[in-house]
């Protein structure tokens, strides 16, 4: 029975959320919705690791390839476009399977989204230049609370909330209590995790293989449609972005690469710990997704599966 059921997939990079949700989808004959703010850009499919065609091609996708790199997406929207998906999957008696990495899209529909002013580019490039430390030491001044709940490195969310205190002159978390509001749905919440002695390996050996597969040449293409700044930071893009300026060789992108993508992995997970009601699976050492699933199917209903 679908009723008003969400099953929520996340967890860090590389852990193996794509193939599971997909073995997953297929025993519920369902449809999967992603939650990666980098695999909505076309094109860029190498370096945001998108399911193969023939995983896209075994059960549909919602959210993949909608928008071009040029282009600017935000959670407000992604918010917007799935929720009548979710509701066209549960009136079909499905229950979607939402999955990915990205912790804000995850905030926004179990918690909800602030909607704060529009983004302000003038404001921003003011703000930019000066180090995290001293705009974090400055949002600590000004809103302490919302200062908690960012870390100090996170420049670009450390900048919309000062963007945010400026352009409304009040703090973010005061307007956050007052316009938050939580998709009407039930979510099912599970996280996968790994041990980092197996996890970081993983990573490793992801990042060599999208070198093989031609991440360099895919750069540069993203590079020729003049991509938005939002679509340049990706982990991968930026750093080859910096090779191809000619500011370091490839062997050191490929080492930035693999040290930002363990860095994003544990900050994914410092994220995803703070999510209530988060069931945690260690699947260390489970071999493929069917193995995966067999860990979590036991945190789910068994209706679900009638």
């Amino acid at each position: 029975m679908a009723d008003n059921k969400v099953i929520m997939l996340v967890g860090p990079t590389c852990v193996g959320k794509t193939g599971a949700a997909i073995s997953l989808a297929q025993r519920l004959d369902t449809e999967i919705i992603s939650a990666d703010s980098m695999q909505i850009y076309r094109y860029m499919d190498i370096g945001t690791e998108k399911p193969s065609p023939r995983q896209l091609a075994s059960v549909k996708h919602h959210m993949i390839d909608i928008v071009e790199p040029s282009g600017h997406y935000s959670a407000g929207k992604y918010i917007e476009d799935i929720s009548p998906i979710i509701d066209a999957l549960h009136a079909r008696g499905r229950v979607p399977i939402v999955t990915g990495g990205t912790g804000l899209y995850i905030k926004a529909m179990t918690r909800g989204l602030f909607k704060g002013p529009g983004a302000d580019w003038t404001l921003r490039e003011e703000l930019n230049p000066l180090t995290s430390e001293t705009l974090y030491a400055r949002l600590k001044e000004t809103d302490p609370e919302t200062a908690e709940d960012i870390m100090p490195a996170d420049k670009r969310r450390t900048i919309r909330a000062l963007e945010v205190c400026i352009k409304t002159g009040r703090k973010m978390s005061e307007l956050k209590k007052e316009r938050t509001v939580a998709l009407p749905y039930d979510f099912i919440k599970v996280a996968l995790s790994r041990e980092r002695e197996e996890l970081y390996p993983m990573i490793e050996q992801r990042v060599d293989e999208m070198i093989r597969r031609g991440l360099i040449d895919e750069v540069k293409g993203v590079l020729a449609m003049q991509p938005s700044r939002s679509a340049m930071q990706a982990i991968g893009y930026k750093e080859l972005k910096r090779h191809l300026e000619g500011e370091y060789p490839v062997e050191e992108a490929v080492r930035l690469i693999k040290r930002n993508t363990k860095r994003y992995a544990k900050r994914q997970f410092t994220w995803f710990r703070k999510e209530e009601d988060l069931n945690w699976v260690d699947i260390t050492g489970a071999k493929g997704p069917d193995a995966v699933v067999e860990k979590l199917q036991p945190l789910l209903p068994a209706e679900i599966f009638i």
